[in-house]
């Protein structure tokens, strides 16, 4: 084609090492980061290692693969149920599994390690201490290739089906200057850490009790949720991921990022909420988008296109902008309302239920989320 540069946006070559030395080898720029900092940061373990190295605070846990069903039970008892089982390698909740009794982490872990297996190739597996009521809140960085390092304030993920999110905050409901600009500083020792450049997302595990946080994994690439930093923070990041790659410096100094308003992000997925949200291929017959203002709609679907089952069921991202967080809520209820689907299962219905609940409304908000509103649902049925 003639390309100077490849932007690789969110999918599986975005954190490829290999693709990324063999398009350098070829003389294209790659819009991201390099190779080097993508392996050091590609295996939970190495990156745990990484992030105890530079000072930032990890969950309690081992920072070497499991040997055996043995090391599994000697590393439990010392740290203390509940924990949770990790693929090294892994990602999109492949290889988890909680494990909230001695009794169950025999048959938790020849689970997680053969899904890891069959996942990722790799069936190493480490081992964390589960937070309680945890948060997952993640911090957007970036860098250029002259040792400008900063960050945009957090976004709010805790809202998650199968350990994969669904809707996003920036910024989070909890607010909190303080924490805002320490898990900040955090993430960019992460990013110094491994030479970055371009843009990254360092995630944290943040404890609703206590506010205590600790750094989860660092994902090399841009996310699936960004445009809700962009709606708050008013920086393009696609565009200044254009110019870092070309050899500029960040348009932007660390003070000079402002948090305006409050922006939410719906992932619509084609799957059917009503039978645990699996995926719902067909052809889309009917299709209005809700648009106006304060509403953002990044979709790739269109009447009469097919959902195919051989690729991630995700149709679009519905993003609103408000002033302050009741309304953005009142925004995305409105828009939610407007938009239609017609000939497969979407998400939307969900999340206009969840938009009216209680729990989301006053911000409470974590991990477990989703399996409350299941419940409390269950006994109004």
């Amino acid at each position: 084609s003639g390309a100077e540069a490849i932007h690789p946006g969110y999918g599986f070559l975005s954190e490829n090492a290999e693709f990324v030395r063999e398009v350098t080898r070829r003389g294209i720029t790659f819009i991201g980061p390099p190779p080097e900092a993508m392996e050091g940061m590609g295996g939970k373990i190495s990156a745990r290692l990484l992030a105890i190295e530079a000072g930032v605070p990890v969950v309690p846990g081992t920072t070497e693969p499991l040997k055996n069903y043995e090391d599994a039970l000697e590393t439990s008892q010392k740290i203390g149920f509940p924990v949770m089982l990790k693929a090294s390698a892994g990602g999109g909740g492949k290889g988890m599994r909680l494990v909230f009794v001695e009794s169950e982490l025999k048959s938790a872990l020849e689970a997680a390690q053969s899904e890891a297996l069959a996942g990722f190739g790799d069936d190493a597996v480490y081992i964390e201490k589960v937070v309680v009521r945890p948060r997952h809140i993640e911090i957007q960085v970036f860098s250029d290739k002259h040792g400008n390092h900063v960050y945009l304030g957090e976004r709010e993920c805790s809202i998650q089906r199968r350990h994969q999110k669904v809707i996003e905050e920036c910024p989070s409901p909890i607010d909190d200057a303080d924490l805002r600009q320490r898990m900040g500083e955090c993430a960019v020792k992460v990013a110094k850490a491994v030479d970055y450049v371009g843009a990254g997302t360092v995630e944290f595990l943040v404890s609703d009790v206590d506010k205590s946080f600790y750094f989860l994994e660092m994902n090399t690439r841009l996310q699936v949720e960004h445009p809700v930093t962009e709606l708050v923070t008013g920086i393009d990041l696609v565009r200044e991921q254009i110019r870092v790659a070309w050899g500029e410096k960040l348009s932007f100094t660390q003070a000079e990022v402002q948090m305006n308003g409050h922006a939410i992000e719906c992932r619509v997925y084609a799957e059917d909420p009503e039978n645990n949200f699996l995926p719902s291929p067909g052809k889309i017959t009917r299709l209005r988008v809700p648009q106006g203002n304060g509403v953002r709609d990044d979709g790739g679907i269109y009447e009469g296109s097919e959902i195919s089952i051989y690729y991630d069921p995700m149709i679009s991202k519905l993003a609103v902008h408000g002033r302050n967080r009741e309304e953005a809520i009142g925004r995305l209820r409105r828009a939610l309302q407007e938009y239609e689907v017609g000939g497969i299962k979407t998400t939307l219905a969900f999340f206009r239920e969840i938009v009216e609940d209680k729990e989301f409304i006053e911000g409470k908000l974590d991990t477990g989320f989703i399996s409350r509103w299941q419940e409390r649902r269950k006994k109004v049925e």
